[in-house]
């Protein structure tokens, strides 16, 4: 009995040393989720959320419903090729009825008129023209139906109640499908718009071309200027990197009008070449490509400095200096032996540049061309002038994807390396 006893109080001290265990432990976990709580919930409602929103946003389309929810519901079971239903003219009286030309009227004409033209006049004529009577609802759905067509001939076109059917839903992949010149044909299916009517390929492969162009440029200048700086002693290093970083303590608005000033047509870049009678007339350099690619690889230049002075500043100087005393030549120990070594700071540099240079929106606008303009200038547009934020953040949620696929593109081809190194 003593030595069951003995078993019973070590087992019950085991549980009661777990028990404690487990207390120490979640009281660890709840220290540290205290701890970076402030962290996540700026990351959720700065990042996350609004990202969320932007996505759902592009796949949104609630004019038409909110404005006609009764028409939209009975065009929902409408089949195309058959005569408009006469419910469908009593329920549009109804709706046009209960909304008295408040903006959400207006917001379903615009969004219809865009569909189908004409529409945002059929709709405002129809507005004005009602009520047919004092109690439209008892009327007969066959007499709305002729008073509806007497106010405009447009109401027995069935194109009209089409386009009213196809926004039947408060969800739509039109944005979506417009950001990659694609839309929807009549059988539902998916075609490419018309040639001339929509650029927005052209768009996203120009800015991730300026994009691309901006980071080897960053990187051709950026790679020697780290590797220089990374060979100078501490304190002169300090001193060029306090030089590097400069720029960041300027606007970015001043640094534009510097380049403005220095590439017009008699900057100094012009006034310089034509004293050295390099050219005979100024070069332009201003509101076309050149310019955009000369001031965005100036101001992204130290994003691509930093992480690649970080990375040789890790890299022993002696590793070059043993290929050479093993009778390599200089440059093929520099290339065999210490280039390798400062990959993963070419692609920490590139990739920050180019999702960097990717969202550029200010440069381009002032100092490119009309054929310079870069997705972000679109987005814009649609944000601020046209004020279509479906179209706006269907752009961007595309632009997020495509810089989200080339990052795991990018991460696969690193991962690969640093495998078979």
């Amino acid at each position: 009995m003593s030595a069951l006893s003995t078993e019973q109080h070590q087992d019950w001290q085991l549980k009661a040393l777990k028990r404690s265990l487990r207390i120490v432990n979640l009281r660890k976990h709840a220290g540290a989720l205290v701890l970076i709580a402030p962290l996540a919930l700026f990351i959720l409602l700065v990042f996350i959320m609004p990202v969320a929103s932007m996505i759902s946003r592009s796949v949104q389309s609630p004019e038409v419903v909110d404005a006609l929810p009764a028409t939209t519901d009975v065009l929902r079971h409408w089949k195309k090729g058959t005569p408009v239903p006469d419910d469908a003219y009593r329920a549009l009286v109804m709706d046009i009825e209960r909304n008295g030309g408040d903006n959400t009227s207006g917001n379903a004409a615009a969004r219809l008129n865009a569909q189908k033209e004409g529409f945002r006049s059929l709709f405002y004529k129809t507005t004005t023209a009602l009520p047919f009577g004092d109690n439209d609802s008892a009327l007969p759905a066959a007499e709305i139906k002729a008073q509806l067509i007497d106010v405009d001939k447009r109401w027995s076109d069935a194109s009209f109640w089409q386009a009213i059917a196809h926004d039947s839903s408060r969800y739509t992949s039109q944005y979506l499908l417009a950001t990659m010149d694609l839309r929807e044909d009549g059988n539902g299916g998916i075609a490419s718009v018309e040639h001339g009517a929509s650029a927005y390929r052209d768009v996203f492969g120009r800015t991730f071309m300026i994009s691309a162009s901006v980071t080897v440029f960053a990187l051709l200048l950026g790679y020697p200027l780290a590797y220089w700086i990374a060979g100078l002693p501490a304190g002169r290093a300090n001193l060029v990197m306090i030089l590097v970083l400069l720029p960041f303590w300027t606007s970015i608005l001043v640094r534009i009008s510097a380049w403005i000033v220095i590439l017009q047509g008699s900057g100094l870049v012009n006034k310089t070449l034509l004293s050295l009678n390099l050219i005979s007339q100024p070069l332009s350099l201003l509101f076309n490509r050149t310019g955009v690619l000369i001031s965005m690889t100036h101001i992204l230049l130290p994003f691509m400095i930093l992480p690649l002075y970080s990375v040789m500043k890790s890299v022993p100087g002696t590793y070059v200096k043993a290929a050479v005393s093993l009778g390599s030549h200089p440059f093929g120990a520099f290339w065999k032996v210490y280039f390798p070594q400062t990959l993963p700071g070419v692609g920490a540099g590139g990739l920050l540049v180019f999702i960097t240079a990717l969202g550029y929106y200010i440069t381009p606008a002032l100092l490119g061309g009309a054929g310079d303009q870069m997705v972000s200038y679109y987005i814009a547009y649609f944000t601020n002038v046209a004020l279509n934020w479906c179209m706006a953040c269907a752009l961007g949620a595309v632009l997020l994807v495509i810089t989200l696929v080339l990052f795991g593109v990018y991460r696969k081809i690193v991962g690969k390396e640093l495998t078979v190194g």
